[in-house]
């Protein structure tokens, strides 16, 4: 009975903690207007690019400490995946963030679907330095306990795809497919892990003045709820690694992965199949989103521009996502809003 109790209370203070995570989410999703922004699209664990962006944008010195001043710095999520250095990234925004401050600058990091996707484990894009990026002076002793701790289920495991196997075989088998440095990475990124946390904390969607920051894009459907509503939801889906085809971490009208106002999206459109009524054009979307959140402008990542930032309807759209990490090869940029313009940067690549 006692035992019971105590999980009751776990479960409690987990849920309270996320709901409080979600409550202070909501609270910082509308900001003023600082005197300048700086925005910067996905990275994909380019680490040398995020460094000479942030040097061009006169955000780091050159010992990649904050020098922004005032400037509020959004990063607009996909972090993760592609590149060996996620981590460095995230290292790199943890101390910005906690640094800016000091000088009345700030960080915001926008939740992605990729760091969604680590979260839930769907590790497709992860590379192999990801990994051994996590890999300490106990990483090997680690995964030792860890497969002696869970040999019989993983011998089963193995044995029902392929009874003939012996026990070296397996072990074998599982350390190939286990290697160091992945448990770290898998500890790390659960809803209750270090770096789970953090994606938690990072808001779906964030205006700051009349900008709206969001990674993938705002659907007709979600411009009915509030900021502060879809933050909440996609706080809570992180907190319960919830990977049901109707999370909103799996939407593909939600903010992670809505692709509609940047081009045609196959996924959104067989999701409204079933949907009665009319479909309106991407302008007009565009304005009932804008308009639903009194915002001058949207400015998006997730669908790349490999010629450079793309500024269209007549200023309203801004796609960020120029495929900045060496996987894609595009241009180095960042743009830079101060007062009413908007203006795209392209830094120099300084390695390869």
């Amino acid at each position: 009975m006692a035992n019971r109790i105590a999980i009751i209370g776990l479960k409690w203070l987990i849920c309270s903690v996320f709901v409080a995570a979600a409550s202070l989410i909501a609270a910082t999703a509308a900001v003023a207007a600082p005197a300048r922004i700086v925005a910067v699209g996905d990275l994909h664990g380019d680490y040398s690019a995020w460094l000479d962006i942030a040097r061009d944008a006169r955000l780091i010195d050159p010992k990649g400490r904050w020098a922004g001043g005032n400037t509020t710095l959004v990063q607009l999520g996909d972090v993760t995946d592609r590149a060996p250095d996620s981590l460095k990234i995230i290292r790199s925004l943890q101390q910005l963030a906690k640094q800016a401050p000091r000088s009345r600058g700030k960080v915001v990091v926008v939740l992605g679907n990729h760091e969604a996707m680590n979260l839930l484990g769907d590790l497709r894009y992860t590379t192999p330095g990801e990994v051994t990026a996590f890999v300490d002076g106990d990483s090997s002793a680690r995964r030792d306990r860890a497969y002696d701790r869970n040999r019989q289920a993983i011998e089963a495991g193995y044995r029902g795809k392929n009874p003939a196997l012996t026990e070296t075989a397996i072990h074998a088998a599982w350390i190939a497919a286990t290697p160091l440095g992945w448990l770290e990475h898998r500890l790390a990124w659960r809803p209750d892990g270090e770096l789970g946390r953090w994606a938690t904390r990072n808001p779906a969607i964030v205006k700051i003045g009349d900008t709206l920051f969001v990674h993938g894009g705002i659907s007709a459907e979600y411009a009915k709820l509030p900021i502060g509503e879809i933050n909440r939801r996609a706080a809570a889906a992180m907190g319960a690694a919830d990977d049901s085809a109707k999370s909103i971490l799996n939407d593909p009208l939600g903010p992670l992965w809505y692709r509609g106002l940047a081009g045609r999206d196959p996924d959104a459109e067989a999701e409204r199949a079933a949907a009665p009524g009319p479909r309106p054009t991407a302008n007009e979307e565009l304005a009932a989103v804008l308009g639903a959140y009194g915002a001058r402008r949207l400015v998006i990542g997730h669908t790349p521009s490999l010629t450079g930032i793309a500024v269209t309807n007549e200023g309203r759209l801004i796609r960020i996502d120029t495929g900045i990490s060496r996987f894609y090869g595009g241009p180095l940029t960042w743009l830079e809003i101060v007062g009413d313009r908007a203006i795209p940067h392209i830094a120099r690549r300084t390695a390869q």
